[in-house]
């Protein structure tokens, strides 16, 4: 089995076991009621046609995971279950089938529905997806009828500071470069459900991922790690490399219901805010630096200081008040954001990373490598041989090249005997300022 298949199944267990984490001595009937929820639940599991889960299954999941001290491998799948099964139906057709039913209504048979869904190319003609196949999707998601009065939503609070964070994506005001040339801004911004804290807000260039890994990682250094991560199902948000990162940190990610956004309601609200209170600040066209030292001063001076009508009780002040269980970020934090691929080194001693040439050891030619790519930093990328680091690679320079003696290395030569390209397990908590 495939290490990406080992990791997207870890994944999924972690999921379902993560309501469970750390709640296990808080009492035997809360405990029970959450393995009971997840029982009965319906699942759809990668790599196996099963629909549910058992209790043992469940409790040997959250043993080895805690026996192991969180770490993630331990939920790695012992051995191969999954050979020569398939399913009807994948998560991404299973997606756009569930879209095209809220398109259509709930009135539409299933029978004409799975025609319309065939004939619009949604459900692919080599799948062979049935009318109780689409009937046990439905309920699953609770569309197998049409629905009755209103929708049950309910006002909601994390109990304590970084239980759970919001996070999303705001469109910005024009910004201006060095040549003068303007630029659309996207505000990534991140708040602590108990308090309303902002804990990172930051203005960039686009919606990427990447982006999106650097808000967050500033937020967890300044102000901890959550415990749950609440997003929306945009396509930066349902990365696998997003997944992992925050598996590994022992982070639960959480999306809400597609085209219900009421469920982040405190981030969509604190954007409100931002509009009618920081923007209109805003005299002139700022540079992306100036629009970010603009955001945190008024962050500072304005928001995070001042009495919310919901708390009565400023943001900074109702998150510092049980700052005692906040859990501190591992001290190689930049580890856990580091891209995972594998290249061949070529003839040359070169690899292709990201449309540009980069230099490995010379003894490294000809052997198929590991490289951790640090998405923040560009160009920083660290090569791994059979599990030692080689050390950073090197951008490719013809015309030094030209200048410089040819020697012949062997690959037993000792490189920098350090631990391989695996996502670190997490530090223990260190002393520091989070503030």
């Amino acid at each position: 089995m495939s290490t990406n298949k080992q990791e997207r199944i870890a994944l999924f267990r972690f999921g379902v076991i993560a309501p469970l984490i750390g709640v296990k001595k808080s009492g035997y009937g809360q405990t029970e009621g959450m393995i009971r929820q997840i029982t009965r639940q319906e699942w759809v599991m990668p790599g196996s046609e099963r629909s549910y889960i058992s209790r043992s299954v469940v409790m040997e999941w959250l043993k080895r995971y805690e026996d192991s001290d969180g770490d993630l491998k331990s939920l790695y799948p012992k051995e191969r279950i999954d050979k020569g099964r398939l399913r009807s139906m994948d998560q991404e057709t299973e997606q756009a089938v569930l879209v095209l039913k809220k398109e259509l209504g709930p009135n539409v048979t299933l029978p004409v529905f799975l025609k319309i869904a065939q004939d619009r190319k949604v459900i692919p003609p080599e799948f062979g997806v049935s009318v109780q196949t689409l009937y046990r999707l439905f309920k699953r998601h609770g569309l197998d009828e049409a629905e009755l009065g209103g929708v049950d939503r309910r006002k909601f609070e994390a109990e304590l500071p970084n239980d759970l964070w919001q996070a999303d994506i705001m469109h910005g005001p024009l910004i201006t470069d060095g040549k003068g040339n303007k630029h659309k801004a996207f505000l990534f911004a991140i708040i602590d459900d108990h308090s309303r804290l902002i804990v990172n807000a930051k203005f960039y260039l686009n919606e990427r991922l990447d982006n999106f890994l650097d808000c967050f990682k500033e937020a967890v250094a300044k102000r901890g790690l959550p415990r749950r991560l609440y997003l929306d199902n945009g396509p930066a948000f349902r990365s696998h490399q997003l997944r992992l990162c925050l598996a590994s940190l022992g982070v639960d990610l959480v999306h809400c219901k597609a085209y219900v956004p009421q469920g982040k309601g405190k981030i969509e609200r604190w954007f409100r805010t931002c509009r009618l209170r920081f923007l209109p600040l805003l005299r002139s066209s700022l540079s992306l630096d100036g629009i970010n030292k603009k955001l945190d001063e008024w962050l500072r001076s304005d928001y995070q200081s001042k009495v919310h009508d919901s708390t009565k009780q400023s943001p900074l002040e109702r998150f510092v008040k049980k700052i005692e269980l906040i859990r501190r970020a591992p001290g190689n934090l930049n580890d856990y954001f580091r891209t995972k691929i594998t290249r061949q080194v070529g003839n040359d001693r070169t690899v292709r990373v990201g449309g540009k040439f980069f230099e490995a050891p010379a003894l490294l030619i000809g052997k198929s490598v590991s490289l951790c790519v640090d998405v923040q930093k560009e160009g920083t990328i660290e090569v791994f041989y059979k599990g030692k680091s080689f050390g950073q690679l090197v951008p490719q320079d013809k015309h030094i090249n030209s200048k410089i003696r040819r020697d012949t290395y062997s690959v037993d030569e000792k490189p920098n005997d350090t631990k391989g390209p695996e996502l670190p397990d997490a530090e223990p908590p260190k002393s520091g300022q989070l503030f």
